[in-house]
């Protein structure tokens, strides 16, 4: 039988870094905790800035739209680009 998930495309890890610790900073969330409906909620994520050192998104609540967190996607650079 062939693998499912050999569609996926794998990102290889930095020089110097492990094979865990570049799968532990590709993780996205999809439920984070929210004050306003005092739950932990499926979030959307949202492009905010597109900075030298990477893309930064935002996670908001799905259903009151409040930021729930943040995060600085640093594997998103194109190379040359900037």
């Amino acid at each position: 039988m062939q693998n499912p998930y050999t569609y996926m495309k794998q990102r290889r890890p930095r020089s110097g870094a492990s094979s865990q610790e570049a799968d532990f900073n590709e993780l996205e969330a999809l439920e984070l905790y929210c004050g306003q409906c005092r739950k932990a909620v499926p979030v959307r994520k949202h492009l905010l800035l597109v900075l030298p050192e990477g893309d930064k998104y935002e996670y908001r609540c799905q259903y009151c739209g409040s930021k729930v967190g943040d995060k600085i996607d640093k594997g998103a650079r194109i190379k040359g680009f900037f």
